[in-house]
Formats: C-alpha cells, sequence, structure tokens
C-alpha cells in the first residue's frame, strides 16, 4: 500500500534530522500527518497484516524447527519473527478460551430423586447423542457413571451424594456462627485454643458458608479457574530459572533461559489447543482414539523439549536427556506448590 512521505527531514517526535523513512533515535516513521480517511485505514490495515504476517511466519519454525525461534532471537536475528512476549500473550489467550470451554466445563446429568432409581443405559445413551458434549468429556462422564454403585443395571443417587458439596471447607467444630466460635474460643484455656491458622481457616469458612452456602466449592473453583492464566505467567520465570540452575554451565543470561521459557510455553499452548479442538470435533464412537491421541502427544511434546534443548543449549545427546529429566523434575515441584499457593489465595480472597 502506498505511503506519504514528508517532504521535510526532520522527525515530528524527537526533532532528529533523518537518513531515511524511519528515525533512526525513537523509530517513528515519516509520514504525512494530514491524511485522508482512506490513508489512514490503508496505513491501520498494513499494520495489522504485518503482524499478521509476522505470526504465520513464526509459526512454521515452533511447530517443526524446535529451538530455532530461540536461537535465532540470542543471534539477534528478530524482525521477521514475532516478538516472544507479544506470541506468548496472543496464544495463551487462545488457549485459555479453548480450555474454558471444553475441559472445565461440567457435564450435567439429571441424577434420579433420592430414593429412586435411574437405567445406567439411558444416560449413557443420552450423553453419547448430545451433540454439545466434546467427545473426551462425554467418556469421562460416561467411565464415572460406571463406577457409580450398580446393582443390574440401575444407578442410585443417595442423599449423602447429593449433599456433598455441602462439606466443602466446612468450619471445624459444632459452632454454628463465627461469634459462637469466638466465644468457644475465649472459654478455652490457652493451649487448647486454635492456632491463628486454623482460626483464620474458621473464619473463611464461616464467611463462605453464610455467603455462598452449598455453592461454596463452585465460586472457589470458578475463581481459581480464572487464576490459572495468572499463575502460569508467573511460572515463566520460575521455569527460566530451573533451566538456568540446570545448564548453569553455559554461562548464559538469565533473560537468555526466559527467551526459551517463552518459546517452550508457546508452543505447548498452541499443541494443547489443537489437540483440545481434534477431541472437540472427531465423532463420539471414536473412543479409542483420545488414548492413542494423548500418548502420541505425550511422545511429540517430550520429543519436541529434548531437541529444543539439545539445539539452543549445544549439549550431548545424554547430558541433555539428563538435564531434561532433572529439569522436568524441578518443573513439576515448582507447579505443584504454584497450584497449591494460586488455589490457597484464591480460597482466602475469592
Amino acid at each position: 500500500m502506498k505511503k506519504h512521505y514528508r517532504k521535510e527531514n526532520d522527525c515530528l517526535n524527537c526533532g532528529t534530522i533523518l537518513q531515511g523513512k524511519f528515525c533512526y533515535k525513537c523509530g517513528q516513521e515519516n509520514l504525512e500527518i494530514k491524511e485522508s480517511f482512506g490513508h489512514m485505514m490503508s496505513h491501520t490495515i498494513s499494520d495489522y497484516f504485518h503482524f499478521d504476517d509476522q505470526f504465520f511466519h513464526t509459526l512454521k519454525p515452533l511447530f517443526l524447527k524446535p529451538g530455532f525461534l530461540t536461537a535465532e532471537y540470542l543471534a539477534g536475528r528478530r524482525a521477521r519473527y514475532l516478538h516472544p512476549v507479544k506470541m506468548y500473550i496472543f496464544i495463551s489467550l487462545v488457549y485459555f478460551i479453548v480450555l474454558f470451554q471444553t475441559g472445565h466445563n461440567p457435564v450435567k446429568v439429571n441424577h434420579a430423586i433420592p430414593g429412586k432409581s435411574t437405567d445406567v443405559k439411558l444416560l449413557i445413551d443420552s450423553i453419547e447423542k448430545d451433540p454439545d458434549i466434546p467427545t473426551f468429556l462425554k467418556e469421562k462422564a460416561i467411565s464415572e457413571l460406571k463406577k457409580d454403585n450398580q446393582k443390574d443395571g440401575v444407578i442410585t443417587v443417595t442423599d449423602d451424594d447429593a449433599n456433598s458439596s455441602k462439606y466443602f471447607l466446612s468450619p471445624t467444630g459444632n459452632d454454628t456462627s463465627y461469634n459462637a466460635y469466638l466465644v468457644t474460643q475465649k472459654k478455652l484455656p490457652e493451649n487448647k485454643k486454635d492456632s491463628f491458622f486454623l482460626q483464620l481457616y474458621n473464619k473463611k469458612a464461616f464467611a463462605y458458608k453464610a455467603e455462598y452456602g452449598e455453592r461454596t466449592k463452585e465460586v472457589i473453583l470458578e475463581q481459581f479457574k480464572h487464576n490459572i492464566p495468572k499463575m502460569m505467567f508467573l511460572m515463566l520465570p520460575l521455569c527460566a530459572l530451573i533451566l538456568m540452575i540446570a545448564f548453569w554451565n553455559n554461562r548464559k543470561y538469565y533473560v537468555e533461559y526466559l527467551i526459551y521459557s517463552f518459546h517452550l510455553h508457546c508452543f505447548l499452548f498452541l499443541f494443547l489447543t489443537i489437540l483440545m479442538i481434534l477431541e472437540w470435533l472427531y465423532p463420539a464412537n471414536w473412543r479409542g482414539v483420545t488414548s492413542w491421541l494423548n500418548l502420541l502427544a505425550t511422545i511429540a511434546i517430550i520429543w519436541y523439549i529434548y531437541k529444543s534443548l539439545k539445539v539452543v543449549y549445544q549439549r550431548s545427546t545424554l547430558r541433555t536427556i539428563t538435564k531434561l529429566i532433572g529439569a522436568s523434575f524441578m518443573y513439576m515441584i515448582a507447579f505443584t506448590a504454584c497450584v497449591t499457593v494460586a488455589f490457597l489465595i484464591t480460597a482466602i480472597l475469592a
């Protein structure tokens, strides 16, 4: 698209004398400030498709050349590829939207009224024929149904099953309110009073009980679901730190490990997004496909991580494998700790 450049050679943004169409100090393009609506729109579209072109130009090496993008970025060849942080934000947004629309949507099965019975086969048939339920969720729901209490092909829902949500984050003791709990604590000797953390737990438990009642579990899990993207973003610097420890002899700067962490998570999120969409689309009667697909996906991810580590950090095959195992173990510990902390923070602040 044709652009209208100014005849003057001074930068309107910082006043630098230009030696081309772009300012070498601030980077602003020397365009005419008075432009028609058509020129303004064409410039906007050009910028958009520049991002679009960068994104699709980045996808091919991201998938087919493990570690290539990180090596290119560290070598200074960056203009043709999308910046790792921009790419991560865009891909993670798509990933979590798809994830919340599939794996986090509960399958609602109308159980029988307590004391009555429902034919398991009818429930399974209704789930299989429901077009709004993704395939992998159908399989999960059906397997759970088959694990339920069965007798002669009949499933029964008891009062304990129906009321199980009442016992999520229940206060300790038999007090009916937080004020009653405080009165009980004051009457106890110092060595028998609840600890500070147990008192804090009971305070939140009574608050949940008063505000949400049986919906406590649902509310906390919903809030936790929305905190997962923030938690994963915080996992990036932890992943980089783990890699820095594992490959300490490479003597790279921390930010270089961080760039690799961004690229790796971009691949994982995009790869998992494609898997979820595939599982969502293929017919429900392809039950055996999910297990094989998950197995192949696991092998592909392990191979990708191994290959990318070997390309970026230039270690032997044996050393790369041992570093991969050690880093994976540390990552799982960090991930578990982050999930636990995120859940506790969600429960406290929700």
